[in-house]
């Protein structure tokens, strides 16, 4: 038999990689899409930078900005010696770990459970209802939280009902600080569950169909078929949302804390942005306000940093 040789022609072997702006050019119809998004962005993101100066001045809202009297970081070291600082500070990183924690294993759980479904009707059924309270503003679900919690609402019925607690000593639940964490991110994860599965219920239709018909020609059960194919099929995206979230580990939200909040749970139910709304904005003192967001933006930048390095460090997938 001949031996034949292949051989590139010297077009093939000259040709390089397309430059940038070669690549500008073929992909123009998806950069003139972009540019609307390019400009908000620069607007209503980056243009308002400038106004972190207010946190180093004592500023006036008379006065013009070369009028302003600096004071360097006298109102950063204020918020680290203020009590009320330091709390809000505890409630929202307590709360954003908590809604962290039980946000992804409630999604990843419910979705692994839906992919396993081979009712389609049944399947889409639960999907729908999962999905029906994110679209329902916290206004409304707020209510509906109070109304389930209150002295006579379903969970004190429930509870009287089973003998766990008599008739006139119901728990007025939003009344004790030391729940609203807890009702806080309960109330997180049924509004939000079904919402946060339909990431890893796409990336599970990725998954070659071909590996569950192997692993269960070889014996493997449902469980270990999950174990060993599902999730290690996933894990790029749990690692990639799991990057974005530390890093809005300091957005612990601002709607439900501040209609769930009351007298009776502030001290529980505070965050960083009340803080800024009440003792900042409320009161005109707008440097504070602004020394406030500026620590949480700062301290975001960082944490996604970090994780973002931890996980190129331990060679998992990374945002960049």
């Amino acid at each position: 038999m001949e031996n034949t040789t292949l051989t590139a022609s010297p077009k093939t072997l000259s040709k390089k990689p397309a430059g940038f702006f070669t690549k500008l050019v073929q992909q123009r119809a998806l950069v003139l899409m972009s540019v609307p998004f390019l400009i908000w962005l620069f607007v209503f993101k980056y243009l308002p930078l400038w106004g972190w100066t207010i946190a180093f001045q004592k500023f006036k809202p008379a006065k013009g900005f070369f009028d302003q009297q600096w004071i360097g970081f006298e109102h950063f070291a204020f918020l680290f010696q203020d009590e009320r600082f330091l709390r809000v500070l505890r409630n929202t990183l307590a709360m954003s770990t908590i809604n962290l924690v039980l946000g992804f294993v409630t999604a990843i759980v419910l979705a692994l459970l839906l992919n396993e479904v081979r009712h389609v009707y049944f399947k889409r059924v639960v999907q729908t209802v999962s999905y029906l309270p994110h679209f329902i503003s916290w206004v409304v679900a707020a209510s509906i939280v109070q109304t389930t919690l209150s002295p006579d609402g379903i969970i004190n019925e429930l509870l009287i009902w089973f003998g766990w607690v008599d008739k006139g000593n119901e728990i007025l639940f939003l009344g004790i600080g030391e729940y609203f964490w807890g009702l806080f991110g309960a109330s997180s994860v049924w509004k939000d569950v079904g919402w946060n599965t339909i990431v890893y219920l796409a990336a599970m239709t990725m998954i070659d169909p071909a590996q569950y018909e192997a692993a269960k020609m070889d014996g493997a059960n449902r469980f270990q078929r999950i174990g060993y194919i599902t999730l290690p099929g996933i894990k790029p995206v749990i690692i990639v949302l799991l990057i974005m979230q530390i890093g809005h580990l300091l957005e612990a939200g601002f709607e439900p804390q501040y209609l769930l909040g009351n007298g009776m749970n502030v001290d529980y139910s505070e965050v960083i942005d009340i803080f800024v709304l009440k003792y900042g904005i409320a009161q005109g003192n707008f440097s504070l306000s602004v020394a406030a967001g500026m620590f949480k933006t700062v301290v975001s930048f960082i944490l996604l940093f970090a994780a973002n390095y931890l996980a190129k460090r331990m060679g998992e997938s990374r945002l960049f």
